[in-house]
């Protein structure tokens, strides 16, 4: 029943990646469902989503291709040593701790995907107050999407237009191709320190890839507003339940 479990998780979640983000509300409290410890949990759920970054950087390769390559390799270096110091945080942070911080994170993420157009077009009026392309934000993004991957995309995607970007195309491919080289190695720490349960990743990394192929037709068919709505109630449900877990 446990596999059943974290099958239909990363399987939704990867449906959800593809049509609108917010998969971890679903892989991480299923993962901590079955008895992980939450931090195992986290970095387990980092690894079953990650075949879906690379399958997204593919699919916006042409726009990748747009940024100038010693730009992109700088913005790519940051990356992975953002993603390295959130790895080695969660490393050594104790369940305990952890347990204390991921309500809070979990809720955060939850209201960033909610009012991520909002909090979109409120960077993109406040554009000229940060340095396009800057390195201090992107470091700092990172760090958080190392230790919780929870609403990376949209924090992404609202960094970036803050350094003045208007395509969209291009913002998600770029989201994408970062988002794989923060979880590269992020699932490399967390491989060699131990944190993964590889019985359930495999089969997770599986299910995932394939939600996230099935999500296409899946986000022709569902109007927008229906998906946040459920992300939402997940998001929020998920925050109360932790919360409820932290104080009980």
């Amino acid at each position: 029943m446990d596999i059943v479990i974290v099958l239909i998780a990363a399987f939704c979640a990867g449906v959800l990646n593809t049509i609108a983000g917010g998969g971890t509300f679903l892989t991480f409290p299923a993962l901590v469902f079955i008895g992980l410890p939450p931090v195992v949990a986290n970095a387990t759920s980092a690894v079953a989503v990650f075949p879906g970054y690379l399958g997204g950087a593919f699919g916006f390769r042409a726009e990748l291709a747009r940024f100038d390559k010693s730009r992109m390799l700088r913005l790519l270096a940051v990356t992975f040593a953002g993603g390295l110091i959130g790895s080695l945080l969660l490393l050594v942070s104790s369940n305990k701790a952890f347990s204390v911080v991921v309500p809070f994170l979990l809720l955060a993420a939850t209201l960033a995907f909610l009012f991520g157009d909002q909090i979109r077009r409120w960077a993109s009026k406040n554009s000229r107050a940060v340095t396009p392309f800057g390195s201090v934000g992107l470091l700092l993004v990172s760090i958080y999407g190392g230790y919780f991957n929870g609403g990376l995309g949209i924090v992404l995607l609202a960094l970036f237009a803050l350094w003045g970007m208007v395509d969209l195309h291009e913002m998600n491919g770029l989201k994408n191709g970062l988002s794989f080289a923060l979880s590269a190695i992020s699932v490399a720490v967390f491989a060699l320190g131990g944190l993964v349960e590889w019985q359930h990743a495999i089969g997770m990394m599986v299910a995932s890839t394939l939600g996230g192929y099935a999500g296409a037709p899946i986000a022709r068919m569902l109007p927008k507003s229906v998906v946040r709505g459920l992300i939402a109630v997940v998001g929020f449900s998920m925050s109360a339940v932790f919360f409820w877990r932290l104080i009980a």
